[in-house]
């Protein structure tokens, strides 16, 4: 349970969490979205696990840093599977910038019927979530063919932000930066 909680406190969302234990040893966590995010709460559930105790005489070394692999969503909770183009821009000095994400025939078009419609743009890591809602479709007689999203970057502490998630990003899905 500490894992879940660990999981939802690193969470940039406000949350709460509401331990429920049932005699089949079930615990429910629910964690809430702010009002001013587009994410819902979900339930998670899990079988308590039979741990070891700890013995006095076990080293700890630190705490544990639970790594999430770095993922574009659309539908939250579906991950983009098809690597995008990336295009950079940023002010001569330095306080602003633009990330333009070009899909060619993305994943989310396969799947968006089933699953539900597109609600963002979602770049998801260890950070958190950082999140865009201009998102546009591009379409070929009458069948979506592309999606192009932008993410603003207004202070260098978002554009720094974005950095290290792309940077993740690319290190997972074998991207590189080239300067033109």
């Amino acid at each position: 349970m500490a894992t879940l909680q660990s999981l939802a406190s690193a969470s940039p969302l406000s949350h709460s969490c509401h331990q429920l234990r049932s005699l089949s040893g079930i615990v429910t966590c629910t964690v809430n979205g702010s009002a001013d995010s587009a994410f819902n709460g979900r339930s998670l559930h899990m079988a308590r696990s039979r741990l070891a105790p700890i013995r006095r005489n076990s080293k700890i070394f630190g705490p544990i840093t639970m790594m999430a692999k770095p993922t574009i969503q659309f539908i939250q909770g579906t991950d983009e599977l098809t690597v995008p183009d990336v295009r950079l821009t940023k002010s001569r000095d330095g306080t602003n910038g633009m990330a333009i994400f070009r899909f060619d025939q993305p994943s989310v078009f396969d799947s968006s019927g089933e699953i539900g419609e597109i609600t963002g743009f979602y770049m998801i890591d260890e950070e958190g979530v950082l999140q865009s809602v201009d998102v546009s479709a591009k379409f070929v007689n009458g069948k979506p063919s592309g999606i192009e999203a932008k993410y603003v970057m207004r202070t260098p502490q978002e554009w720094d932000r974005f950095m290290r998630f792309m940077e993740r990003y690319a290190n997972q899905n074998g991207l590189e930066f080239i300067k033109k």
